[in-house]
């Protein structure tokens, strides 16, 4: 079963790989009606938690761009 973590801590991807572990558990139909409804319940917070994560990173990124006064393209380096 999933495990609940302090979300203050977290980083984003690790909300995303909890909450793709907790759907698997509930698409597999083998949770009781209480765990379904206590791992959706902790679903919800962890998609809450990941769309704050990433307004703050588009505020972030946005910011980032009207100091610079132009979008740059950047090269990943492999």
């Amino acid at each position: 079963m999933s495990e609940k973590v302090d979300k203050k801590d977290m980083k984003f991807e690790d909300a995303v790989r909890s909450l793709e572990k907790i759907i698997s558990e509930l698409e597999s139909g083998e949770l009781d009606l209480d765990k379904s409804i206590s791992e959706y319940s902790e679903a919800m917070k962890l998609i809450e938690f990941c769309e704050k994560k990433l307004n703050s990173a588009t505020k972030t990124v946005n910011k980032l761009v009207e100091a610079n006064g132009k979008i740059v393209d950047f090269e990943v380096e492999e």
